[in-house]
């Protein structure tokens, strides 16, 4: 497979075709401006001498008078021819280059008049001579003025050939000047990279420089370190929930390993094998719960989507649920509570599952004889629904890790005292950030609320059940 191009490969063969179509641009005008200065100074020339003959064929009184003088002309100026015409009658032809026919030929071009012929370029004008009384009785003449261009053209060659020799050795410094910048230029590139291979799962402290990279790279570079602050963030998230998903398993697979060994160390009446197999299934029903909610947060950490959006007005959803725990309610004393109304668009099922942990937590942490109330707020960015109940505070420090998965307050409980997998509150937190909102606890002298916060966006009504 072909291999691309680095990108200071890129950078140089670009720079070098830039600088080689300015100066071949460059080439071209100065060859074009040279010819034209050339053109010009070979008008001048054949004018001032179309002036100069028109005087001596003035003068002259007769045609072998102006030959002579006309001789003398041209002899003095190499390159030089010129033919004299009276009315399509040659007056003057002494080299016999045909120079008027040649013109005649060219008139389509327009002057000046170029030809080759016999290996030489001419450059001719054809200028008409006022009546001479002397000579010819008045007759009026038609002069060709032609000049060899050969030596322009020999200077032009050579000036094209320096040209050429000095926009390939300008070509060549280019590319290696193109080079030197182009390497200096994406140095910083370069110790990005360095900086990017020293990262590791396990060295992810290493950062892309900011301060001293060009500003077209400090975007990327600050690009670069934020994803690398979300991956360090969810490692360690990642490190701690499978430390503590480990320490959440062990427990109830080492109760059921030992309570089976026990039951086959000795032979036993049936109903104490009754009594252990029960005592069993209360563990693999933790375990399935446990394993379930693992499921449901593996898919929220994946953008869980709402599979049924529809509306819902909660204060019925938390009356219906409680109807579910009055019972609990009335075994310690407690009264339920609901105050205002609101709606909201979700997924009955989920939103139903995320108040029920509230809840839960609640009257499990309240104390007797108190009351545990639900408010609903509409407001004009979102639905507030918050639970709140008198017990024991939550200290500061814990309220931002409230949330996390396997996270408990009181961290000497063991499992036989909490029927809870350290999961419910997670999930509650997962369901809202599926439904765009999130959830948050406060905590204070003997009362703790935690609040469920819905967007008031609704989705497309289509999308309504």
């Amino acid at each position: 497979m072909r291999r691309h191009l680095t990108l200071t490969a890129r950078l140089t063969l670009l720079y070098t075709l830039v600088s080689l179509a300015v100066l071949l641009g460059l080439g071209l005008f100065v060859l074009r401006a040279t010819d034209a200065h050339f053109v010009e100074l070979d008008e001048e020339l054949l004018r001032d001498k179309s002036r100069l003959i028109a005087r001596l064929v003035a003068q002259s009184r007769s045609e072998d008078e102006l030959a002579r003088h006309l001789d003398h002309l041209l002899s003095s100026h190499e390159g030089l021819h010129a033919e004299l015409h009276d009315r399509g009658r040659a007056v003057y032809d002494r080299d016999g280059l045909g120079l008027a026919q040649a013109v005649q030929r060219l008139q389509d071009s327009g002057p000046p008049f170029e030809w080759t012929r016999d290996g030489r370029t001419l450059r001719a004008l054809q200028f008409p001579l006022p009546a001479s009384a002397e000579l010819g009785g008045g007759r009026a003449f038609v002069l060709t003025l032609a000049l060899d261009i050969g030596h322009h053209q020999h200077f032009m060659q050579s000036l094209t050939r320096s040209l050429t020799a000095y926009l390939a050795a300008a070509a060549f410094v280019s590319g290696l000047l193109a080079w030197w910048a182009a390497r200096r230029g994406l140095a910083p590139l370069r110790e990005m990279k360095a900086r990017a291979q020293r990262v590791t799962a396990r060295q992810l402290e290493h950062r892309m420089p900011v301060q001293d990279v060009p500003v077209e790279l400090a975007d990327l570079a600050q690009g670069l370190n934020t994803m690398l602050d979300r991956l360090q963030t969810d490692i360690e998230r990642l490190s701690q929930f499978s430390g503590d998903l480990a320490h959440e398993l062990r427990t109830p697979i080492s109760n059921l390993l030992t309570q089976t060994q026990v039951a086959l160390a000795q032979p036993r009446q049936a109903q104490a094998y009754r009594d252990i197999l029960a005592s069993n299934a209360e563990e693999l029903q933790r375990l399935a719960r446990m394993v379930s909610d693992m499921l449901f947060l593996a898919q929220a950490d994946h953008g869980l989507a709402l599979p049924r959006p529809e509306r819902i007005v909660l204060a019925e959803e938390v009356r219906a649920l409680f109807d579910f725990y009055e019972a609990l309610a009335e075994d310690k004393g407690l009264q339920l509570l609901v105050e205002g109304d609101g709606e909201i668009v979700g997924d009955r099922l989920m939103v139903r599952r995320a108040i029920s942990n509230l809840l839960s937590n609640a009257l499990r942490h309240a104390w007797p004889g108190t009351a545990v109330r639900v408010t609903l707020e509409e407001r004009p960015t979102d639905c507030v629904l918050t639970v709140h109940n008198q017990g024991p505070d939550i200290e500061a420090q814990d309220l931002p890790r409230l949330f996390d998965r396997f996270f408990r307050v009181d961290r000497s409980r063991r499992h036989g005292q909490s029927e809870g997998t350290g999961l419910g509150l997670a999930i509650t937190q997962a369901v809202m950030r599926s439904h765009g909102g999130h959830a948050s606890a406060r905590s204070g002298q003997g009362h703790t609320a935690m609040s469920l916060h819905f967007p008031r966006s609704q989705p497309p009504r289509e999308a309504l059940t």
